[in-house]
C-alpha cells in the first residue's frame, strides 16, 4: 500500500492529500510533526532530506515534490483520470499549476503576517493580478481548462480557498468565488478542510516560523 508522508494543515500536502481521495487510492497516512521539527529528524531526513512534506513511498518507490508526485498518481492509477485529453488543455492545466506555485503560494505568508491589518497596497495588487488572470481561464467552464475537475483545479483548490479563509475576498471574481464554493463542497475537500481552530494553530506556527528566518538572516547580514 502506498504511504503518504504529510502534515494535513501543509497547503502542499493536501494537493496530494485530495488527488489520493479524488481517485479513491488506498493509502497509509503518516502525519509528520511540523511544529515540533520532526522534519528535521534524521528518520524523516533519510526519506526527504530537503526535510519538506509531502512524500510518498509506493512500495519500493520513494518520491518527494507534490507536483511531480501528482503526475506519478495520474499515471500510476489513471481512472479517475484528473487530466484532460487535448494537448491545448493539458498545457493549460500545467500553466496553471506554475501559476499557482510560483505566483500566488509565496503570498500566503505574507498575507499570514498582515493578520487582522489591511493587506499593504502592493500585495494586493498583486494577488488581484492573479487572481483575475485565474478568472479569466473559469469564464466558460466549471473547472480550469474543461468541464471536470483536474490537477490544475487540485493544486489551486489547496490554495485558493485557503485564502479566501485568511481574509481575502473573491467578491470581485464572482466566477472564482463560484468555483470556490462548489469545490469546497466535494467529499475530499470535507475530508481535507482544517477547522478554524486548526486554522489559526497553523497561522500561529507559520508567524513563528517567519520570525525565526527574520531573525537568523539578521544575524547573517551583522
Amino acid at each position: 500500500m502506498l504511504t503518504f508522508y504529510y502534515h494535513p494543515l501543509s497547503p502542499i500536502s493536501r494537493r496530494v492529500w485530495l488527488a489520493l481521495l479524488e481517485k479513491e487510492i488506498p493509502f497509509k497516512p503518516v502525519v509528520v510533526d511540523l511544529p515540533n521539527k520532526e522534519h528535521l529528524q534524521s528518520e524523516f531526513l533519510a526519506l526527504n532530506p530537503f526535510h519538506h512534506v509531502p512524500v510518498i513511498q509506493d512500495n519500493d518507490f520513494r518520491l518527494i515534490e507534490s507536483l511531480a508526485i501528482l503526475d506519478y498518481l495520474e499515471l500510476k492509477y489513471p481512472e479517475p483520470t484528473l487530466v484532460p485529453s487535448s494537448c491545448e488543455a493539458i498545457a493549460t492545466m500545467k500553466m496553471l499549476q506554475l501559476v499557482i506555485v510560483n505566483e500566488l503560494m509565496p503570498k500566503i505568508s505574507q498575507v499570514i503576517m498582515m493578520a487582522e491589518r489591511p493587506l499593504a497596497p502592493g500585495l494586493n495588487e498583486q494577488l488581484h493580478q492573479i487572481m483575475q488572470f485565474l478568472e479569466a481561464y473559469l469564464v466558460q467552464h466549471t473547472y480550469f481548462g474543461g468541464d471536470t475537475l483536474n490537477l490544475a483545479d487540485i493544486v489551486a483548490g489547496a490554495t485558493i480557498p485557503l485564502f479566501q479563509r485568511l481574509g481575502f475576498s473573491l467578491a470581485p471574481y464572482p466566477v472564482l468565488s463560484r468555483w470556490c464554493q462548489a469545490i469546497t463542497t466535494r467529499p475530499a475537500w470535507k475530508v481535507s478542510s482544517p477547522s478554524d481552530s486548526e486554522l489559526e494553530a497553523w497561522q500561529q506556527v507559520v508567524r513563528r516560523w517567519i520570525r525565526v528566518s527574520q531573525k537568523r538572516r539578521q544575524r547573517q547580514a551583522v
